[in-house]
């Protein structure tokens, strides 16, 4: 463990900061899948609405560096790719 006041610190933010990212990229996982999942059904409203909620939660996360910016518009590019082509 840190023996240094400083150490320490850094610690705890490295531990607050690693759970905040967790959270983000569990939600990421959950928005994709739902899209995903409404693609696989074949139900065009589901998944543009599924989309439609899809995009702003990889857009935040990106913006918060949890994904890279070109990760993210490369996730948001295809899975609108595959709704659209419903």
């Amino acid at each position: 463990m840190a023996n240094h006041a400083s150490a320490l610190k850094r610690a705890l933010q490295n531990e607050k900061r690693n759970a905040r990212n967790r959270a983000y990229r569990t939600r990421v996982r959950s928005v994709v899948k739902q899209v995903r999942q409404a693609i696989a059904t074949g139900d065009a409203e589901a998944a543009q609405a599924a989309l439609k909620q899809a995009v702003p939660v990889i857009d935040k996360a990106a913006g918060k560096g949890v994904y890279h910016k070109k990760n993210a518009s490369r996730q948001v590019s295809r899975l609108s790719r595959q709704v659209f082509a419903l």
